[in-house]
């Protein structure tokens, strides 16, 4: 798995995570444990200050984004937005936040680093892998304004 680097005018595709993701991670509650140790890692991470600091509080964003990613990868649909796509809503939630690729990075690196402790096949993690590193460029809204990484 690596971080792929996001190209001017690039056209953005992904594939939502195969249900056997899901399954291999182990249902809602494997989703759950895997998910809440990886937002463990980021509210002591660099990019900490995109959620709330108040524990109640991210731990409401928390459990909301499991319930995000459990949907996207096949699961029970427990994120309710009504009709609206999935994907595009959280593009269009994002947009409030000022998102450069170093936070992008940031985040993902957090994510790499939580689903390589995950016991599954490789190939399943690569396929979510694939998911999250080609989606999250669509959540960059900011140029950087400091050096290349």
């Amino acid at each position: 798995m690596k971080i792929s680097p996001i190209k001017k005018n690039e056209k953005i595709t992904f594939t939502n995570p195969p249900i056997e993701f899901f399954e291999a991670v182990g249902g809602v509650d494997g989703m759950r444990e895997f998910m809440y140790s990886f937002y463990d890692k980021i509210y002591e991470s660099e990019i900490a200050h995109f959620f709330p600091q108040d524990e109640e509080e991210f731990a409401k964003v928390k459990e909301k984004n499991t319930l995000f990613f459990i949907a996207i990868c096949g699961g029970p649909k427990l994120y309710d937005i009504g009709s609206q796509d999935l994907n595009e809503y959280m593009i269009e939630f994002h947009e409030k936040f000022s998102i450069d690729e170093r936070a992008r990075i940031e985040w993902l690196g957090t994510m790499m680093e939580t689903l390589e402790e995950l016991d599954i096949p490789q190939e399943l993690k690569q396929a979510f892998w694939d998911y999250v590193d080609n989606f999250s460029k669509l959540m960059v809204n900011r140029l950087n304004t400091s050096k290349t990484y």
